[in-house]
Protein backbone atom coordinates (compact mmCIF):
# COMPACT_ATOMS: atom_id res chain seq x y z
CA UNK A 1 0.00 0.00 0.00
CA UNK A 2 1.36 3.55 -0.83
CA UNK A 3 1.38 6.21 1.97
CA UNK A 4 0.73 9.59 0.74
CA UNK A 5 1.55 12.79 2.14
CA UNK A 6 -1.82 15.08 2.49
CA UNK A 7 -3.40 17.08 0.63
CA UNK A 8 -1.55 19.24 -2.14
CA UNK A 9 -1.63 23.82 -1.88
CA UNK A 10 -4.15 24.89 -4.70
CA UNK A 11 -1.12 26.85 -5.81
CA UNK A 12 1.64 25.55 -7.05
CA UNK A 13 4.69 26.63 -9.70
CA UNK A 14 6.45 24.67 -12.56
CA UNK A 15 10.63 25.25 -12.17
CA UNK A 16 12.49 23.83 -15.33
CA UNK A 17 16.30 23.36 -14.49
CA UNK A 18 19.25 22.11 -17.07
CA UNK A 19 21.50 19.91 -15.21
CA UNK A 20 24.23 17.57 -16.01
CA UNK A 21 24.18 13.79 -15.04
CA UNK A 22 27.13 11.35 -15.73
CA UNK A 23 28.04 13.33 -18.44
CA UNK A 24 24.67 13.80 -20.06
CA UNK A 25 22.59 17.34 -20.25
CA UNK A 26 19.05 16.55 -18.96
CA UNK A 27 15.84 19.01 -18.56
CA UNK A 28 14.70 18.59 -14.71
CA UNK A 29 10.95 20.10 -14.62
CA UNK A 30 9.14 20.00 -10.85
CA UNK A 31 5.85 21.08 -9.44
CA UNK A 32 6.18 23.00 -6.34
CA UNK A 33 3.72 24.08 -4.06
CA UNK A 34 3.36 27.12 -2.08
CA UNK A 35 5.30 26.17 0.93
CA UNK A 36 8.10 24.47 -1.44
CA UNK A 37 7.20 20.44 -1.41
CA UNK A 38 7.57 18.82 -4.91
CA UNK A 39 4.50 17.45 -6.03
CA UNK A 40 5.61 15.83 -8.88
CA UNK A 41 8.78 15.70 -11.21
CA UNK A 42 10.20 15.24 -14.78
CA UNK A 43 13.55 14.43 -15.93
CA UNK A 44 14.48 14.22 -19.46
CA UNK A 45 17.29 13.83 -22.07
CA UNK A 46 14.87 16.54 -24.63
CA UNK A 47 13.05 19.84 -23.69
CA UNK A 48 9.03 18.88 -23.42
CA UNK A 49 7.84 21.43 -21.55
CA UNK A 50 4.02 20.71 -22.49
CA UNK A 51 4.18 17.16 -20.79
CA UNK A 52 5.83 18.32 -17.95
Amino acid sequence: MIKRKGRVEAIWKLNETYIKIKGIWCYLYRAVDKPGNTVDFLLTRKRQRMSA
